[in-house]
C-alpha cells in the first residue's frame, strides 16, 4: 500500500473531523452530548443577544407597562397575598388611568372566606341574618373584584401542570382554533395533565354580574440551563389548546376573536409553523415558541409601585391605551427568573416582553426548524473547504486562514441575526474552524520539526548548530551576504604543543586532542558561543551571531574561564596516563565584525573576519608574554561588570597603530577571595604611578606585590620597565603604552 504524503495525511485527517463536527450537529437536545452542545449554543447566543442589544426607538416600543407589587408596596399594604378587594382596587384605578388591558400575572386559586358569611354560618338569628345578608356583598372580595370586569379587557393567569392530581379551578375560553384536518393529538406541542385556574367562586361571581374575562397561562419556558429564552405561546390539555398570558392579552388588546394556528405535516405528526394575529403572522417553532426579544435590563418597561396607585389614583400618561401587567419583582414572592438580559428578572417582564414581541413580529428573532441540518451543510463546505486549502499553506499563513475563517463565521452568523432575524447555531462551526486551524498547524508543526531535525542532525557536525537553528527558524533570511555587527571572539591555544605532539604518538595526539576538544566545545556551546574553526590545537569562537546576545563579552569571559578549569582537571587527568599537562593561553576582543557565511562555491564556512578579530588573535600569543592564561582587551573588559580583572599593560600590537589597554580576568565578583582583591588593589595603585610616570612609586609597589603574593611574571616585566624610564625617561608623548613588534 503506498505512503500517504503529508498533505493528503493533512486533508484526509480535515476530511474525517469536518465529517465528525457535522455529525454532533445533528444529534438532538434529547441526546446527553447534544444537550450539552445546545447548552453552550445557548450560553453563545446571549453573548450575541446582549452584544447587538440596543436602546430601542420610541417608533418600535409597544404601549406596555408593569404595575409592581414590589417592597414599597407590601410594607405599605400588608403581607402578600392581598385580598382581592385590594386587587380590585388597584385594577379599578389602572382603568381609570386609561389602560386598555388588564393581564394579572398572580394566581388566583384559592377561596378568600367572606366574613359575613362566616358569621350568617353561626348565628340563627332572623334579624341580624336579615341585616347581615345586605353587607354580605360589601365584604365579598369575589364579587368586588368581578365588578372590574365591565370596566375593561382583564386576563387573569392560571398554570398547567404534570400531575393530573392538581387539577382545579375553570378552564380559559377556548380562543385558538386549528384546521380540522389536523388531530390535536399529533401536534408536537407541550402536553399538560393538569389546570390550575381561578377560583369558581370568582367565576361564578362575574357569571352572575354578566361580566366576561379571559385567562392565559403563565408557565415559563426555560431551557436546559434554567434561563428563559424562550414562551411557550400555546399550550395542550385535554385535547384543546389554550393561550399564554401574553398572546391573550394581545387578542384583548387587538380585539381578535379567534387565533388560527397553522401546522404541518412532518413523519408522524404535525410540526406547528406559526400562528395568525389579525392579519399578522407570527412564525413558532414546532412547540409553538418564539425567542423573546428582550427590549432591555430589568425595568426597561416604564414601572408604576402598586401602592402609588392604590393610596394615589392619579392619570399616568405611560397607562392611557396600554397593556399594563400585574406582578411583582419582590425577592420574596419568589418570582424572579433567570434571562439573557438578567439573573434576577421579574417574571412579569417576561410576560411584557412576550406581548410586545406579538405586537411587534418584525422584532422577533426566528431558528428555523431545519436550523441544525443547515449548519451541518454549512460546516461540511466550511470544513471540505479549509481541509483542502490549508495543507498547502505554511503554519503562519494556516494560523491566518483560521483567523480569517473564524471571523467570517461569525460575520455569516451575525449577519444572517440581524438583517434576517435568523438564529443559528454557533459552537460548532466556531469549532471545526478552530479545531481544522490546531489541527493542521499542529501536523505542519511537526512534519516541519522532523525534517528540521533531520537536516540538523545532518549539518551539525559542519556547521554551528545556532547557526542551523536560525537557518530553519527563517530559511527566507539565509543569505551569504555578511554583516557587520558588535561580537567577541575567542582564540585558546595549546602552549608548547610541538613539544606535546613530539612526545605522543599518532593515535595518542589524536586521542588527546579529542579529549581536549569534547569539553572545551561543549563549554563555548554552554556559553551560548559558535564554534568558528580548530586549526591544529587552536580554537577559534564567537559571541553574538547568529543569534543575538545583549551578553556577548560576559559570556565568552565566563568561558574562557571555564576553559582553564577544564584544561586544569584534563591535565590532572592525563598525567595519570603519562601524557604531558594541557596549559592553554585565551585571547579575547570585543569589536565590530563582518560576520556570516563566506568561502567559495566549492566550501564555505560561517566565520567572522576584521581588524578585531584579527586582535583577538594577537592577544592570545602575548599570554606567553606576560605569562598569564587570558587576556582580554579594554573593550571587552568594559562591557563585563560582573567580573574582576587585573590590569596587565597598555599595547600596541604588531600591525595596529592604536594602543588598547589589556586586561586578565580573575573570576567572578562572588568568587575573588581577600587576598586576591588585596593583591589587585595594589597592583592598580602601581599600575596607575606608571601611567602617571611615577616610575620610582610604581617600581616600588611592583617589588612589594612580588614580595607579599605569588610571583608573577607581569611583575617582573614591569619592574624591568620601571627602572628603565628611571634612567632613561620617556619623551611628553609617551602614553603608557608598549609596543610589541612580534605577533
Amino acid at each position: 500500500m503506498p505512503k500517504l504524503s503529508f498533505k493528503h495525511t493533512s486533508v484526509l485527517a480535515g476530511l474525517l473531523l469536518s465529517g465528525l463536527v457535522c455529525t454532533l450537529q445533528l444529534l438532538p437536545e434529547s441526546n446527553p452530548i447534544g444537550n450539552q452542545i445546545a447548552r453552550v449554543d445557548a450560553i453563545l447566543y446571549d453573548l450575541r443577544f446582549n452584544l447587538l442589544l440596543s436602546p430601542r426607538p420610541e417608533s418600535e416600543q409597544a404601549s406596555i407597562a408593569v404595575v409592581d407589587i414590589d417592597e414599597k408596596s407590601i410594607r405599605a399594604e400588608g403581607r402578600f397575598p392581598w385580598s382581592r378587594s385590594k386587587l380590585a382596587q388597584l385594577i379599578e384605578h389602572i382603568f381609570a388611568s386609561g389602560a386598555a388591558v388588564v393581564a394579572v400575572d398572580i394566581m388566583l386559586t384559592e377561596k378568600e372566606r367572606n366574613p359575613v358569611r362566616q358569621i350568617l354560618l353561626n348565628t340563627n338569628d332572623p334579624e341580624l341574618t336579615s341585616q347581615l345578608k345586605k353587607l354580605e356583598k360589601n365584604f365579598d372580595a369575589d364579587y368586588q373584584l368581578s365588578q372590574t370586569f365591565q370596566l375593561g379587557d382583564i386576563v387573569l393567569g392560571g398554570l398547567f401542570e404534570d400531575d393530573a392530581l392538581a387539577s382545579a379551578g375553570v378552564l380559559p375560553n377556548k380562543t385558538l382554533t386549528l384546521s380540522a384536518d389536523v388531530p390535536i393529538k399529533q401536534l408536537s406541542i407541550q402536553n399538560k395533565a393538569a389546570y390550575v385556574g381561578i377560583t369558581p367562586t370568582l367565576a361564578a361571581a362575574a357569571k352572575q354580574s354578566h361580566f366576561d374575562f379571559s385567562q392565559g397561562y403563565i408557565n415559563s419556558s426555560p431551557d436546559a440551563d434554567g434561563s428563559i429564552r424562550r414562551a411557550s405561546l400555546v399550550m395542550r390539555y385535554e385535547d384543546q389548546l389554550y393561550a399564554s398570558l401574553a398572546l391573550a392579552a394581545v387578542r384583548a388588546y387587538q380585539f381578535i376573536d379567534q387565533i388560527q394556528l397553522q401546522a404541518e405535516p412532518y413523519a408522524n405528526y404535525y410540526n406547528i409553523t406559526g400562528l395568525m394575529l389579525d392579519q399578522t403572522w407570527i412564525p413558532t417553532d414546532e412547540q409553538a415558541r418564539i425567542l423573546i426579544p428582550y427590549r432591555g435590563q430589568e425595568k426597561s418597561f416604564p414601572y408604576f409601585s402598586a401602592t402609588d396607585l392604590i393610596q394615589q389614583p392619579l392619570v399616568q400618561s405611560e397607562l392611557i391605551g396600554a397593556i399594563v401587567f400585574i406582578g411583582t419583582s419582590s425577592v420574596g414572592l419568589a418570582d424572579l427568573r433567570e434571562t439573557p438580559v438578567g439573573l434576577q428578572f421579574p417574571g412579569v417582564e417576561v410576560h411584557a416582553n412576550v406581548a410586545e414581541a406579538l405586537l411587534l413580529p418584525h422584532l422577533i428573532k426566528y431558528q428555523p426548524d431545519m436550523a441544525l441540518q443547515l449548519s451541518a451543510l454549512f460546516i461540511l463546505l466550511v470544513g471540505m473547504l479549509l481541509s483542502v486549502l490549508m495543507p498547502r499553506l505554511e503554519p503562519l499563513s494556516i494560523a491566518l486562514i483560521g483567523i480569517f475563517g473564524v471571523a467570517l463565521v461569525i460575520a455569516v452568523n451575525l449577519a444572517a441575526w440581524y438583517y434576517l432575524n435568523l438564529v443559528f447555531p454557533l459552537l460548532l462551526p466556531l469549532s471545526l474552524v478552530l479545531l481544522l486551524t490546531v489541527c493542521q498547524v499542529g501536523i505542519g508543526y511537526f512534519t516541519e520539526n522532523n525534517q528540521k531535525k533531520m537536516i540538523k542532525n545532518f549539518f551539525r557536525q559542519y556547521v554551528p548548530p545556532a547557526h542551523i537553528d536560525k537557518m530553519l527558524a527563517a530559511p527566507e533570511k539565509v543569505s551569504f551576504a555578511g554583516e557587520r555587527k558588535e561580537l567577541t571572539v575567542l582564540f585558546s591555544d595549546i602552549r608548547s604543543f610541538t613539544n606535546i605532539s613530539e612526545s605522543l604518538s599518532a593515535n595518542q595526539l589524536k586521542q588527546l586532542l579529542n579529549e581536549y576538544f569534547s569539553p572545551v566545545t561543549k563549554t563555548i556551546l554552554n556559553h551560548k558561543g559558535t564554534i568558528d574553526k580548530y586549526v591544529g590545537d587552536m580554537v577559534m569562537a564567537f559571541w553574538g551571531a547568529p543569534l543575538d546576545d545583549q551578553q556577548h563579552a560576559q559570556n565568552a569571559v565566563k568561558a574562557a574561564l571555564e576553559i582553564q578549569q577544564v584544561s586544569r582537571q584534563l591535565s590532572r587527568e592525563f598525567s595519570v596516563r603519562g601524557w604531558p599537562a594541557v596549559k592553554v593561553g585565551i585571547g579575547l576582543n570585543t569589536g565590530e565584525m563582518n560576520v556570516g557565511d563566506m568561502g567559495s562555491e566549492f566550501r564555505r564556512a560561517y566565520t567572522v573576519l576584521g581588524d578585531a578579530v584579527n586582535l583577538g588573535s594577537r592577544l592570545e600569543s602575548l599570554t606567553k608574554y606576560y605569562g598569564v592564561d587570558i587576556l582580554v582587551s579594554g573593550t571587552c573588559q568594559s562591557l563585563c561588570p560582573d567580573i574582576i580583572f587585573r590590569p596587565i599593560d597598555k599595547v600596541k600590537v604588531k600591525g595596529k597603530q592604536q594602543a588598547v589597554f589589556i586586561y586578565q580576568p580573575i573570576g567572578s565578583k562572588d568568587q575573588v577571595s581577600i587576598a586576591e582583591m588585596q593583591e589587585l588593589s595594589l597592583h592598580q595603585q602601581a599600575y596607575q604611578d606608571y601611567l602617571a610616570k611615577r616610575f620610582c612609586e610604581s617600581e616600588l609597589k611592583f617589588r612589594q606585590l612580588q614580595a607579599e603574593f605569588s610571583p608573577r611574571l607581569v611583575y617582573d616585566l614591569m619592574i624591568t620597565r620601571t627602572k628603565h624610564y628611571q634612567q632613561q625617561p620617556p619623551d611628553a608623548s609617551w602614553d603608557g603604552s608598549y609596543t610589541h613588534t612580534q605577533k
